[in-house]
């Protein structure tokens, strides 16, 4: 597909088709942005599993016309038995694992997410029931739906490390093999959560009959996490951080998000004139990396819970220390690098509804499959975002109870100065916000329609969701001309082949002033545009 997809009434975009169609469902049938977002999120939890559940944070930024936008930071906090010393008693002293009931140490924030979703669509004049809304990913679990090739591929890569996890061989090893591409999957224990939240609400996961029968799983794998953990849990709404672009204003989540660092790099681009540069040559692929270079430094020194930082993160976003920051680069020089961190994995999904009212939220496990750990009685795969904390005192993300973990989550909103409103992002750890950059300068800046924006070749430095690496790995459909101009820049460079998932999977929807609505899916991806 090269051409975007066009609409007026709503329109939804997801990595996964099935996820769009149910936001856009539910738009036909009178709902808001808001009520769809929360149908697509639910069917997408169901629906790449491997990627995302309803066991994992979640962050939305939600704007209507003429209003300022506002955040929902849906991230769940460590435990409170979740210490270094809790961690020394059982032999653990260096890291945290990735995986098992000791890497399931924060609340799953999700859940949480929706409800607060789902009340302030009732100030958007929103009237569907629940029910409704999360009907789809009631008939997925419990009917089925046929396996991605992303399903079954990231199964069988982290099937030796995952196998041995309680709860993972019955829930996503069927007959103890690995699900084959277009095979049916069903989560029966799924369905029966889902409908059980439809029915009780969705508050019932943290201080009701599914709270105490998530509770009681979590011990039994050795989780630090109690039944007040869950009961202690509120999603918050919060102000997202802006960015005075030249072009307008760019909004992202704040921390313990990684929102600066994408804002970081867009305003460094806009001080150093990316638009002289070409959407595809080498002057604009250096630039981005080098920019994302100086605002990762930014994150490493200063991004964690924001309880615990030192300097409030919009302070960070001054237009003299972002030109400081741009002054530092070298045009034809790489700067060191060293990469850090592991793989993540995240799902992205906006939704713009027919009167301009625009969602942009994100959801994920971090690693694939997250702890690993399927919950016996409820089916939920619990995230493994405390793994992230560190056990040495000194470090800046040092694990503490209650602490919420640094996020590498953040969904991304624009408003132009020209009336258009842009909703944009997409997974993968470090490459969300090189990924972002991408999508945004190639729409905002070259011009391009969304749907060639996202399906441009991208490059990554750093982690992505599976991969690790201190290369910049770029894509093949690149002239030949950039990876040898970037070779001589310094740049170590790797290249992938063309649309390659490594390289995650994004996705976008603009609204211009006329109330035309264009949006543009990953081909890396299983998802799609849906509109009318």
């Amino acid at each position: 597909m090269i051409h975007s997809i066009r609409g007026t009434r709503g329109m939804a975009v997801a990595p996964h088709a099935l996820a769009a169609q149910s936001a856009l469902d539910v738009l036909r049938e009178g709902g808001n942005a808001l009520e769809a977002a929360i149908a697509a999120a639910a069917t997408i939890a169901v629906v790449y599993p491997h990627m995302n559940s309803i066991g994992g944070d979640s962050f939305w930024l939600i704007r209507s016309p003429r209003r300022a936008p506002r955040g929902i930071d849906a991230c769940g906090g460590a435990g409170g038995a979740a210490s270094r010393e809790w961690y020394a008693a059982r032999g653990i002293t260096t890291s945290i694992p990735f995986r098992g009931g000791v890497a399931a140490n924060t609340v799953a924030g999700t859940i949480s997410g929706w409800e607060l979703a789902f009340k302030l669509s009732r100030n958007w004049g929103g009237r569907l029931p629940l029910k409704r809304l999360l009907a789809d990913a009631v008939h997925y679990a419990g009917h089925s739906v046929p396996v991605t090739k992303s399903q079954a591929e990231n199964t069988a890569r982290k099937r030796g490390e995952l196998e041995s996890q309680p709860g993972f061989r019955e829930a996503f090893l069927p007959g103890g093999a690995t699900p084959a591409a277009g095979s049916l999957f069903r989560q029966p224990r799924m369905a029966a959560t889902l409908k059980r939240l439809a029915r009780a609400g969705l508050d019932d996961f943290y201080r009701g009959r599914l709270a105490r029968a998530i509770a009681a799983d979590l011990a039994a794998v050795g989780s630090p996490l109690t039944l007040e953990d869950l009961a202690r849990h509120r999603a918050k709404l919060v102000t997202p951080l802006a960015l005075g672009h030249s072009l307008g204003t760019v909004y992202n989540m704040p921390p313990p998000t990684q929102g600066l660092v994408s804002l970081l790099i867009l305003g460094i681009l806009d001080a150093l004139e990316v638009g002289r540069t070409g959407p595809q040559s080498a002057d604009y692929v250096h630039l981005a990396v080098e920019a994302t270079k100086r605002a990762f430094g930014v994150r490493d020194r200063y991004l964690t819970d924001p309880a615990y930082m030192t300097v409030k993160a919009q302070a960070l976003l001054a237009p003299e220390r972002v030109r400081a920051l741009a002054a530092g680069i070298d045009l034809g020089k790489a700067a060191p690098w060293s990469a850090a961190g592991g793989p993540s994995d995240t799902v992205w999904v906006g939704v713009i509804d027919g009167a301009g009212r625009a969602v942009s939220m994100i959801q994920s496990l971090y690693h694939e499959f997250g702890s690993g750990v399927v919950l016996a009685r409820t089916g939920i795969n619990w995230q493994n975002r405390g793994c992230s904390f560190a056990l040495d005192e000194g470090a800046l993300n040092f694990l503490r109870p209650g602490r919420k973990p640094f996020h590498t989550l953040n969904p991304a909103l624009a408003v132009f100065r020209d009336g258009r409103t842009m909703v944009y992002g997409t997974m993968g750890g470090d490459g969300q916000p090189q990924t972002q950059a991408a999508v945004f300068t190639r729409v905002a800046v070259f011009g391009m329609d969304p749907q060639s924006a996202v399906a441009a070749p991208r490059w990554l430095l750093g982690r992505n969701w599976g991969e690790t690496g201190d290369t910049l790995r770029i894509e093949s459909r690149f002239p030949a001309f950039v990876p040898a101009a970037l070779g001589g820049c310094g740049h170590e460079i790797e290249i992938l082949p063309d649309y390659d998932e490594t390289m995650g999977h994004a996705g976008a929807i603009v609204r211009h002033p006329n109330g035309v609505l264009e949006g543009g899916a990953d081909p890396r991806s299983d998802g799609a545009v849906a509109a009318y």
